[in-house]
């Protein structure tokens, strides 16, 4: 019982709190997004079930997390995963048989937030790991654990507000889309194999960043332009 009274765990603690406040913003973006096109009393049950599944793959994750950054390509596959994302969330959905396909419409969102969850979440874990680390080797996975739950409601709380805006101003589901291309960007950049055959430099981070956004922002008008002109 003494470890967890010592002033390395509880500066870990916060530490953790701290990360989790920072980085699980990405993280509730996606979430709303996937279920904004859901019915309103199926809304928080898709986000709860997202949230656990996206949970649970992340415990699986922290038994390598600090070699994940250290895999060329790894991140360049995940920047390609999210920018797909990104462009899927801001196309709208056939909205006919929705009666029918509420079942469907629920488990495809969940599907959607584990995927961009467990690509997102790299930096997450790798970030909670290492402070998790710097308390010392006995409190490793006591932390972990600790800050995994403590997501838990910050990702949970932080969707739901999100929703709310979106329903009330629909440009903020287009900014939450570029929002998953920046990152897919800055993910491509920092991918060890890009250090190779891409400029690197701190203006380079975010010129990637900006070309992630705006090709999932382009590419997503002109698919909803698509979809217009078929109705």
């Amino acid at each position: 019982m003494e470890q967890f009274l010592t002033p390395h765990f509880w500066l870990a603690v916060g530490q953790i709190i701290l990360i989790d406040i920072l980085l699980g913003g990405d993280n509730a973006v996606v979430i709303a997004l996937a279920c904004r096109q859901l019915p309103s009393q199926q809304r928080l049950k898709g986000i709860m079930l997202g949230t656990v599944g996206a949970i649970v793959l992340r415990v699986g994750l922290i038994a390598f997390a600090l070699t994940l950054l250290q895999v060329p390509y790894l991140k360049l596959v995940g920047a390609a995963l999210l920018l797909w994302i990104g462009v899927k969330l801001l196309v709208p959905q056939d909205e006919g048989h929705s009666d029918l396909q509420t079942s469907d419409k629920l488990w495809a969102a969940v599907k959607t937030v584990i995927l961009a969850d467990l690509v997102m979440s790299i930096d997450n874990v790798i970030a909670i790991a290492g402070a998790a680390t710097n308390a010392g080797e006995q409190h490793q996975m006591p932390l972990v654990i600790f800050g995994l739950m403590v997501s838990i409601p910050i990702i949970i709380g932080g969707s739901q507000l999100i929703l709310k805006l979106m329903d009330r101003f629909p440009f903020i589901v287009t900014m939450g889309g570029m929002l998953l291309g920046w990152i897919a960007g800055i993910m491509a950049h920092s991918d060890p194999a890009s250090v190779l055959w891409l400029p690197q430099g701190g203006a380079w981070h975010y010129i990637f960043g900006v070309t992630g956004a705006l090709l999932v922002w382009s590419t997503g008008a002109y698919l909803k332009n698509q979809v217009k002109n078929k109705g």
